[in-house]
């Protein structure tokens, strides 16, 4: 029986999935072969030794050890796309929010209904202050979209349907991404080339070390003067004090984020959010359900998909014996594990090897069951991460 350690509050639906004749499902196992997290920071030396496995129920995993779980022979899962909707949704809300004076409004009538009871004088007052609040329309404006993948992609569409000309940065996009975006999308070569044309800018990208402060004051010269900006990616995509010399300046005009640090606070121009982009009953159901399912598929199958530290690799099952092993992508390692095997006269039915940066990844169907004697063999070779037999 598999063991799965979950951390916070995981969706139910999620959970359902794992069948309770082949998992223990709980938020207190000591030796788990995998864990469910949200946002519970998972460092190195709170990793199980018996741990074969995380899955992240969202798509950033900048708080855990990827790292380290690389070194280990350790798959980390995201769910890519499953909260899309949701932060497309509440993209497509700030666009409005950055255009018009809706929250300035609201907030005149809850300190007026402080002030007076009095429906005729109320009516007076909203009739005389309401040009205050008056903002403009959105459509042919511009929108420039930092990151094409799956919540990008669907921002994109959206705009569109909104009216808005929408152009596309991304230097990393992948086939599948670009099969998914709209084909009247503009797409630019460089960042400084998208701000200095966009009305409106969103990013989408993950947080990596090259990505960190990618918008700072250097790159905020290049944005179009009065621009919007949006972040509902990672907080460290953004550095909060080049956006507050860009508003105060007038580069910027508004700012509209899901990260509120403190230096963004009690401004008029920007607009904060409480990490709410993917707080829906929805996405916490997909993500959830995405993350079990790919859990299950390593732990039964050895079946890699989405994995932001390992490569893609899956290969259907056979109905034989099976054996998958981890290690550093240098030459020669398939090399040595298949005498291993033709030592004991087992033969090897299909394969599938792929390789990530430094990490490659073999799943091998062969026609008879493998003794832990073999496997400590493997395990012996210098590079080899991590070997699992089924």
């Amino acid at each position: 029986m598999f063991k799965v350690l979950t951390m916070n509050q995981i969706s139910p639906k999620g959970l359902e999935r794992f069948s309770r004749e082949k998992y223990e499902v709980a938020s207190d196992i000591n030796t788990p072969d995998a864990i469910m997290v949200r946002s519970t920071p998972i460092k190195k030396e709170n990793l199980p030794s018996s741990l074969q496995a995380i899955a992240r129920a969202g798509a950033g995993v900048d708080k855990i050890c990827v790292d380290d779980c690389t070194q280990l022979g350790i798959p980390v899962f995201n769910t890519p796309g499953a909260n899309a909707n949701s932060v497309k949704e509440l993209v497509m809300l700030s666009l409005l929010l950055a255009s018009r004076g809706v929250i300035r409004g609201i907030r005149f009538l809850d300190q007026l209904a402080k002030d007076s009871d009095d429906p005729v004088e109320i009516t007076k007052i909203v009739e005389k202050e309401k040009k205050q609040f008056a903002g403009s329309e959105i459509i042919n404006n511009t929108l420039g979209i930092v990151g094409l993948g799956a919540i990008g992609s669907k921002v994109a569409e959206m705009a569109m349907g909104m009216g808005l000309n929408v152009l596309g940065y991304d230097p990393s996009i992948s086939v599948e991404s670009a099969w998914r975006l709209p084909n009247s999308v503009e797409r630019i070569e460089n960042l400084p080339t998208l701000l200095g044309k966009s009305d409106f800018i969103t990013l989408h990208i993950p947080m990596l070390e090259s990505t960190k402060y990618m918008i700072n004051e250097e790159s905020l010269q290049f944005v179009k003067k009065g621009a919007r900006l949006l972040n509902f990616s990672r907080e460290g995509i953004v550095d909060p004090q080049a956006v507050v010399k860009a508003l105060d300046a007038g580069a910027l005009s508004r700012f509209i984020t899901d990260f509120p640090h403190p230096v963004l606070m009690g401004r008029e121009d920007i607009i904060l959010m409480p990490h709410i982009g993917a707080s829906t009953k929805e996405a916490e159901e997909n993500c959830a359900t995405m993350a079990a399912d790919q859990l299950m598929d390593y732990l039964e199958n050895g079946n890699i998909i989405n994995s932001v530290n390992f490569p893609r690799v899956a290969l259907e099952r056979s109905g034989t014996h099976r054996i998958t092993f981890s290690n550093k992508n240098v030459p020669n390692m398939l090399g040595q594990v298949l005498p291993i095997l033709a030592a004991s006269e087992i033969n090897v039915l299909d394969m599938m090897n792929k390789s990530r940066g430094e990490v490659a990844y073999s799943i091998l169907e062969i026609d008879k069951p493998i003794t832990e004697e073999i496997i400590s063999q493997i395990k012996s070779i210098e590079g080899i991460f991590s070997v699992r037999a089924f």
